[in-house]
């Protein structure tokens, strides 16, 4: 078994520089906010394993050679009837991007509870990585990240939490209510400030915080953007910085960060550490075009510590 074990929906990604509408060029590519981790994860030098589904077609057939070239464990993805899903990514204007999706009843949004019995067939992995996004893709879909949580809590591994709320898939009201009982299955809430209140209930961001530690996390985690992350937990309250890079294009940026993050737990880093660590793939994922295509390599990682305008040669 892996070291980190995650699910959800991987689609092809369709990547236009000008308006959709009107016939612009596009590039073809595979993006998806598990698939996403799972790639920064492999790319930091961790086993890690992707479940999901996708359909008899040839873009089904793209995201499991990406996900493998990357060095992702594919052995429980499942072939379904349903086609593969595509998102679209319109660069409207310079630094706002518009995003459509192409998922609803799709063979990656009916991932289901066997598939993910399946998956802990073997020895349980360390972490199990979870998001409400694809809590929102269907029923299954939700059902499948429940199976994943608990199971994850049965066999000893820690749970990981991005609240990832997307407003184009579901309300913030239908979001907290499936999310309630998530988050207190999860050993470690990621989230934006505006997608804490999802998954508790008190008015400022160290009071939410503090009731889901309350309620059995062992730490929250909070995204900032630009100004860094701060960390709460039993040990007192930790911010990180933002590392500065020059923004290309902020799509993956959570992804890359959660990536960095629970490395940082797989290594055994100090908290400071870890934010460190997942402020500094974030700067990455910022830095480049693709979800997650400008990914670093562990080696990679000092690259951001060189100054600007020198050569590494």
């Amino acid at each position: 078994m892996p070291e980190v074990l995650t699910l959800g929906e991987a689609m092809g990604c369709l990547r236009s520089a000008g308006r959709v509408n009107l016939g612009d060029a596009v590039s073809l590519g595979v993006a998806g906010a598990e698939s996403n981790v799972a790639i920064g994860l492999a790319r930091l030098g961790h086993a890690c394993r992707w479940v999901g589904a996708v359909g008899p077609d040839q873009i089904g057939e793209l995201v499991v050679r990406t996900l493998t070239a990357e060095g992702v464990d594919v052995s429980c993805v499942r072939r379904r009837p349903e086609p593969t899903g595509i998102v679209v990514f319109e660069e409207r204007l310079g630094g706002l991007t518009r995003v459509d999706y192409h998922r609803r009843h799709s063979a990656g949004s009916m991932v289901s509870v066997e598939d993910v019995t399946a998956a802990f067939a073997d020895d349980a992995p360390q972490i199990v990585h979870l998001t409400g996004l694809t809590m929102a893709l269907s029923p299954a879909a939700a059902d499948a990240v429940r199976a994943a949580a608990r199971q994850a809590r049965d066999h000893g591994a820690l749970v990981s939490l991005d609240v990832n709320h997307r407003s184009r898939l579901w309300s913030a009201e239908d979001a907290r209510s499936a999310l309630a009982t998530l988050a207190g299955l999860a050993d470690v809430v990621i989230a934006s400030e505006d997608e804490l209140p999802l998954v508790a209930t008190a008015e400022s961001l160290a009071d939410q915080a503090a009731q889901l530690l309350e309620h059995g996390a062992r730490t929250v985690v909070v995204k900032h953007g630009a100004e860094g992350a701060t960390s709460y937990s039993t040990d007192g309250v930790m911010h990180s910085p933002a590392r500065r890079v020059s923004v290309v294009d902020t799509v993956g940026a959570g992804d890359a960060f959660v990536a960095g993050y629970l490395s940082g737990v797989l290594d055994g880093l100090s908290e400071t550490a870890r934010l460190l660590r997942a402020n500094t793939v974030g700067a990455f994922a910022v830095g480049s075009r693709g979800d997650w295509e400008g990914l670093p390599t562990r080696e990679e990682l000092p690259l951001l510590d060189v100054a600007p305008g020198e050569a590494v040669r």
